[in-house]
């Protein structure tokens, strides 16, 4: 006589958010020793922003001091998911867990909310320090709309996979390091999110037009103040086309891995 073997099917709703609330607490779990620095450092660079970038300034007008104010909240925003990910990832390479971890039996799609969870942990305080002290700084009074919530939701959604993308993508992880750190360059440096895009010479500026990061700068400025930016509706447009070509191209990247 043989004996009869039962198959469970691990699918639906409920094994979804399981594997939701499991990867979360993972990903919480393995930064617990340096969970509290990260949040340390994203505070501090959130005054350091608010206050040192209008160092550069002679005469910070009411203008001025709100790119300046709700720039370094959006840096903020961006930074975490587009350059803490990936070096957290190639981490886990260098150390050889990086398929172990992908090899956990839950959703990847759970993994990669878990990690957006994370971020948002990571960079939310950070963000609204650098208002704070921005609005103190310059002595700004913000216009927050309803629109806030989904702003910074696609906001951390879309850095975060433009991060996993990257991260997964490329197997080597001192490429992925180099990449996110070129990432942090272009996004303070040379991305019109704390100052305006006028402030560029007009080819660069035309290339943001289609690069994401400026966008995300559109979209929740927009949300923070008022008749600072325009056309939020196609700025919201490129921020949510980049988000389905990362989150596509995350999946293709983690899919590659049984």
């Amino acid at each position: 006589m043989t004996a009869a073997t039962t198959t469970y099917v691990r699918r639906g709703a409920g094994h979804w958010l399981a594997g939701l609330k499991a990867m979360l607490r993972w990903h919480l779990t393995s930064l617990r020793l340096v969970l509290p620095v990260m949040v340390a450092v994203q505070l501090l660079t959130a005054s350091g922003l608010s206050i040192g970038m209008s160092l550069f300034y002679a005469d910070v007008d009411a203008r001025t001091g709100l790119f300046l104010g709700t720039g370094a909240a959006i840096v903020i925003l961006v930074l975490v998911g587009l350059v803490v990910a990936p070096q957290l990832v190639a981490g886990e390479k260098e150390a050889g867990t990086y398929d172990f971890t992908a090899s956990l039996p839950v959703p990847r799609s759970a993994s990669v909310v878990g990690w957006v969870a994370v971020s948002a942990i990571i960079s939310l305080p950070a963000a609204v320090i650098a208002l704070a002290i921005s609005g103190w700084r310059f002595d700004l009074t913000f216009d927050v709309s309803w629109a806030v919530a989904p702003a910074v939701g696609l906001v951390v959604v879309c850095g975060t996979l433009i991060g996993y993308a990257v991260a997964h993508g490329i197997e080597r992880p001192t490429v992925t390091q180099l990449l996110s750190q070129v990432f942090a360059f272009l996004v303070i440096g040379f991305t019109p999110i704390t100052y305006p895009p006028e402030n560029l010479p007009g080819w660069l500026a035309s290339v943001h037009e289609v690069l994401p990061f400026y966008h995300m700068g559109v979209i929740l400025r927009g949300a923070l103040t008022q008749g600072l930016v325009t056309d939020v509706s196609g700025s919201y447009l490129v921020v949510a086309a980049w988000t389905v070509l990362a989150g596509v191209v995350t999946a293709i990247a983690m899919g590659r891995r049984r």
